[in-house]
């Protein structure tokens, strides 16, 4: 028997160890995939975001709903950990002119290689190609019958305590595959749906919008989400609707209000800085023999995509009237049908509810099995909220898990 079993060498699989052994217990850690970290990596070919700098109030308010419940994980493990964790890595880190923490070489990989050294060092044992595929049986309390598929076959392993770290079910390509969802169902664990999260959404664009401005950001607006919420930013028209930064902070209002209406409209302001009366005064200047389209970009600097979206979003008739024209570049209605496949979002909503976990993220009704990360019922945007949760809540049950263990003695 082993002392702890972390399934799941993600972020958070890799935080619990690292906190378990610490704590000077043998870690053995197991994961679906030939190597470790695959998502991380993924999440790093953009620039490794690894947190945010904003100051902890606003930074605790992104995760919504659950905000009481992250930010305990964040009082142990806060922002300023990630970036102290970081540099003992000896990863230096800088803060971008959005907010975001960034490692110097914006690279996801350095920082593997070196997290990864450090585990080995500590004694942690990484097992690859071991996918999870339940219990054979639960036994005496903290002893688990656990069972693993490998390239030799069938393997158990009976551990004192697990930690499961399972991710949720977005980009199931990289291990996230969500099959953990009815071997905890049958144990009795409450598992809230599965739904996109940091997702793009679809709309009907017309042939024209979709083929010549795929692609193309929206910059500098603000976008006001169907709960009211309104966020400044930019965007990416895609070729099914719209994705993005801007996008994916707003994702939960816009998604829950398509699940209840079956579509829904955002609200985009295209010159945020500007007040409404000095657009409608702008807007109804003569423009002489000029085409409305050089009135737009010479008196507001609306062109290209932003045009675009007037044109597509707006009635005809609006364009013979300045007012009407002025009062939609302040507030564009723009009709969202669907999000975009699971398969393709950056994270999910959903998974093991918070109700069913204890203070320590140990299940109430499997002593010794806990749980953290992106397979908990919690979501977050992007900008390094979502990354630093899950080394929050690996602690909080890295933590949970030794104390547990300790007990057993």
């Amino acid at each position: 028997m082993i002392d702890v079993a972390v399934i799941g060498a993600g972020p958070a699989g890799l935080m619990a160890a690292e906190v378990l052994s610490s704590a000077g217990w043998r870690v053995d850690v197991y994961d679906a995939m030939p190597s470790v970290g695959r998502k991380f990596l993924m999440a790093g070919k953009g620039g490794m975001n690894l947190t945010h700098s904003e100051p902890a109030e606003p930074f605790v308010a992104r995760y919504g709903k659950r905000a009481d419940a992250v930010g305990q994980w964040l009082r142990r493990f806060s922002a300023d950990d990630v970036r102290s964790w970081a540099h003992r890595l000896g990863i230096d880190t800088f803060v971008g002119t959005s907010g975001r923490v960034f490692p110097v070489d914006m690279k996801a990989a350095p920082l593997l290689r070196a997290w990864l050294s450090r585990l080995r060092a500590a004694g942690v044992r990484l097992h690859v190609r071991h996918r999870w595929l339940g219990w054979d049986a639960r036994t005496s309390a903290g002893a688990d019958d656990l069972r693993f598929a490998t390239p030799g076959g069938v393997r158990r392993v009976r551990a004192k305590a697990v930690v499961l770290t399972l991710g949720g079910a977005s980009w199931p390509q990289l291990g996230s595959d969500a099959a953990w969802v009815p071997w905890l169902r049958d144990h009795g664990v409450d598992i809230a749906p599965l739904m996109p999260a940091n997702a793009g959404f679809e709309t009907d664009w017309t042939s024209h919008m979709r083929e010549r401005f795929a692609g193309h950001p929206v910059k500098s607006v603000t976008m006001t989400s169907p709960d009211g919420t309104t966020r400044k930013g930019e965007f990416v028209i895609s070729t099914h609707g719209i994705e993005g930064s801007l996008v994916y902070a707003l994702c939960a209002p816009i998604r829950d209000a398509i699940l209840t209406n079956g579509s829904t409209q955002v609200y985009l302001d295209l010159l945020p800085d500007w007040q409404p009366a000095r657009v409608t005064e702008e807007m109804t200047r003569p423009r002489g023999s000029r085409s409305l389209a050089s009135h737009l970009q010479s008196r507001l600097g609306i062109a290209g995509v932003k045009a675009a979206l007037l044109r597509e979003c707006l009635p005809r008739e609006t364009f013979n009237d300045p007012a009407a024209l002025a009062a939609g570049i302040k507030r564009l209605p723009l009709t969202l049908l669907r999000t975009r496949p699971m398969a393709e979002v950056i994270s999910s909503a959903g998974g093991v509810a918070l109700e069913a976990l204890d203070a320590r993220l140990m299940v109430k009704g499997l002593p010794g099995v806990f749980c953290a990360g992106e397979m908990l019922d919690w979501e977050a945007p992007t900008g390094g909220y979502l990354l630093t949760a899950c080394f929050a809540s690996a602690c909080v049950a890295g933590e949970g898990a030794a104390a547990y263990l300790a007990a057993l003695r």
